[in-house]
């Protein structure tokens, strides 16, 4: 089977990892791709909003299956493109289409979502710039700390958790004021809810389902969850608290409705769903969904599962993953992220990196990495630019192993979180 994988992170060089370990996988091409998932298939210099371009080399390479990695295509309606053309149609896509993408598209339809499909969820108002007064005496109702979410899309810095009152206010107004764009046309104003966040994966091909494995994930740039957000600076896998018990909660309270929710609002959601949950005393409730696997998350996730990916992703867009047998290895996973000096602000470009070959007993996924056409060697291309990922019986073993490996690998300003796991490890004891 021919198959395209379009993204250019981490996410998708794990897909690709993935995906080559299938007999059933004939040529593997990824759009546009980094320097390492060139190890797995042929990267092809494709935007992944360029969908006539993608027509054009899907139709070139006779390409029978395709997995949308990034949110950006998918909630520019990539899916309705390929399934709306004669000469697309009968490739398999793994993605919702533009309806489902909503769900991460849109801050204020999901909530609006969650609201009416009774998914425990924070409480919240929506405000765009006819309602700033309503939106300013909702915020005076609530206790510090205050979030505040941007409508749409923005790379990741479309949420702000404020402390003060005043400071709100004044967010508030410059979002709506075009602080993000377009993104932060519409805002919406959301209880802040206290205590621990796991991500949790669900694959559907519209009807059926699979939960994937569970995750915890680090967005802040240093140790001790202090300083900026980030994309994500490591993850574990699985989490020990997330246990059968608040699992199948999950499954009840968030999962099934949710899926129940998309039939009902005739939403054909083929691909996967990202919950972003926090445990609040034992009771699930959902900060946000995402229309796609996760990153770092799915570096951490998919070294677990161990069913065939060929299967997995067919099944999911034929509606036959009920055929389907997810299998999950019991050992932990650890994912450590390398960033570049200054990420999540400015960040420097093109430093080679050393040390790639001496990593062993893990997994290697490139996220910002191009080759150097001069020196041909690996370089730095991006704000996140590595994760290594290491499987152990228990997350300190993982984590002993990873962080081995993370210590050989070695360019200018290189930068990475030292304590990915430990809060994990305290709550076991």
């Amino acid at each position: 089977m021919n198959i395209l994988v379009i993204g250019s992170g981490g996410r998708e060089n794990a897909f690709a990892w993935k995906l080559k370990q299938s007999p059933k996988t004939t040529q593997l091409f990824i759009a546009p791709g980094n320097a390492g998932t060139t190890d797995f298939g042929i990267n092809a210099p494709i935007d992944p909003t360029d969908f006539k371009e993608l027509k054009k080399f899907c139709i070139e390479t006779n390409i029978e299956l395709i997995i949308v990695g990034p949110e950006q295509p998918l909630v520019e309606g990539i899916v309705d493109f390929f399934k709306n053309d004669n000469a697309l149609n009968d490739i398999m896509i793994v993605g919702p289409n533009k309806a489902g993408a909503q769900l991460e598209g849109s801050k204020v339809f999901a909530k609006k979502f969650m609201e009416k499909y009774d998914i425990p969820t924070a409480k919240s108002f929506h405000v765009d710039a006819t309602t700033i007064k309503e939106g300013v005496a909702f915020l005076k109702s609530m206790n510090a700390p205050y979030v505040l979410k941007a409508d749409g899309l923005a790379a990741g810095k479309g949420v702000l958790i404020i402390d003060s009152f005043e400071e709100a206010e004044k967010e508030l107004n410059e979002m709506l004021d075009g602080k993000f764009g377009e993104a932060s046309t519409k805002v919406v104003i959301e209880e802040f809810l206290s205590g621990i966040e796991v991500s949790v994966f669900v694959l559907t091909d519209g009807k059926n389902y699979k939960i994937l494995p569970e995750a915890k994930d680090y967005k802040r740039i240093s140790d001790g969850d202090k300083g900026l957000n980030t994309g994500g600076m490591g993850a574990v896998s699985p989490v020990p608290f997330a246990n059968s018990k608040f699992m199948q909660k999950v499954e009840e309270y968030i999962i099934k409705p949710t899926l129940t929710g998309l039939i009902q609002e005739s939403i054909d959601y083929k691909g996967f769903i990202f919950l972003g949950l926090i445990n609040v005393d034992g009771e699930p409730f959902v900060i946000e969904y995402n229309a796609r696997m996760g990153d770092p998350e799915t570096e951490c996730v998919f070294p677990r599962i161990k069913t065939d990916f060929v299967d997995l992703m067919t099944a999911c867009a034929t509606t036959t993953l009920d055929s389907i047998e997810l299998e999950i290895d019991e050992r932990t996973a650890v994912t450590v992220v390398l960033v570049s000096d200054g990420y999540p602000e400015s960040y420097s470009k093109g430093k080679i990196i050393e040390g790639l070959n001496a990593v062993s007993d893990c997994i290697l996924f490139h996220a910002g990495t191009s080759i150097d056409i001069e020196s041909e060697k690996i370089k730095t291309s991006g704000g996140r630019v590595l994760a290594v990922t290491a499987l152990g019986e228990t997350i300190e073993i993982a984590r002993k192993k990873a962080y081995e490996n993370v210590k050989k690998i070695t360019f200018e300003g290189v930068n990475f979180r030292n304590d990915i796991g430990m809060d994990l490890i305290a709550l076991n004891k």
